[in-house]
This record gives structure tokens, sequence and C-alpha cells, in this order.
């Protein structure tokens, strides 16, 4: 049985306002812990390019920061917004930065690791721009690593998709 997101799972946006999950309810989502330092940092363009291309289908892209991996996301919530603005025009919701691993992993992380598992069932985030996808059901239905570029994922955010219908 599939994991499902707990859509009162409490978020911040980039700017700090809290909220929940709530609004994303009914929507697909691909779900990234970003980095504006890392080898995969250029991801951000065929990021955007997906909330461009599947957003009027119904597919959010969620923009999460994370500087556990190599100190690859040093900088603080509005050099990060401008950052991905000006370098990649990213228009998609970037979120407040979170641990997605250790003892102060974001609850949102815990759902998504405990839903889709890792290369050989591990649990751990292995590095920036590991990718979740969730279908607009809220169930957890895979987990892509950071090789995994965003132009390879049309197929299974497509599947999703048209399942909905």
């Amino acid at each position: 049985m599939a994991s499902h997101l707990d859509y009162r799972t409490e978020v911040r946006t980039i700017d700090g306002r809290a909220g929940t999950l709530e609004p994303y309810r009914g929507k697909a989502l691909l779900i990234v812990n970003t980095a504006t330092e890392c080898g995969f940092t250029p991801q951000f363009e065929g990021l955007q390019r997906l909330w461009e291309d599947y957003g009027p289908r119904g597919l959010m892209v969620l923009g999460f920061p994370c500087n556990q991996f190599g100190s690859q996301e040093p900088r603080g919530p509005r050099q990060i917004q401008e950052f991905c603005k000006v370098n990649y025009g990213v228009t998609f919701p970037m979120h407040k930065k979170v641990e997605v691993n250790g003892p102060n992993t974001h609850l949102l992380y815990r759902q998504l690791k405990k839903g889709a598992r890792g290369f050989l069932g591990s649990r751990n985030v292995k590095w920036n721009f590991t990718k979740f996808l969730v279908d607009p059901e809220g169930r957890i239905v895979a987990r892509f690593a950071p090789t995994r570029s965003p132009e390879s994922l049309h197929e299974p955010i497509e599947a999703i998709l048209d399942a909905a219908l």
C-alpha cells in the first residue's frame, strides 16, 4: 500500500510565510531538495520547464533548499530566490530551507522517504536534487536520483496526470 502525504504538514514559503500542503491537494507534486552551488544546480532550468509544461495540467513543482550536502546552499532566503529567478527564471514555489536527513528532518521529508525508498531500499536522501513524485491523490509514487534529469521525467509525470483524468 502506497504511503500518502499528510496535507496538514506545515511548510514555509521562501519568504517565511507559514502554511500547509493543503493548497496542493488534488495536484501532482514534484518535490525537490535544491541547492544553488551544486553540480546539479542547472537542473533548475529543467524543473522550470516541467512547471511551465505541466502546471496547466495540474503539476506543482516545489523546491526545498537544503544545505546538508557539502554546504552547497549557503545563501539566505532572499539570495536563493534572486539566484533562482535571475539565473534560471524560476517561478515555481520555493520554500524555506529544510533538513532532509538526520534528527531535524522536516516532517515532509520524513513522509517522502517513508513512501519512496532510494537505491537498495535506503531511506536517506543521498544528495541535492533528489526528486519525489506524488500523484493527485497524495500517494508518494516515486523517488528519482539527483542524476535523473528533469527532462527524463516526462513519462512518469504524464502517467500520473493521465491517470487522474
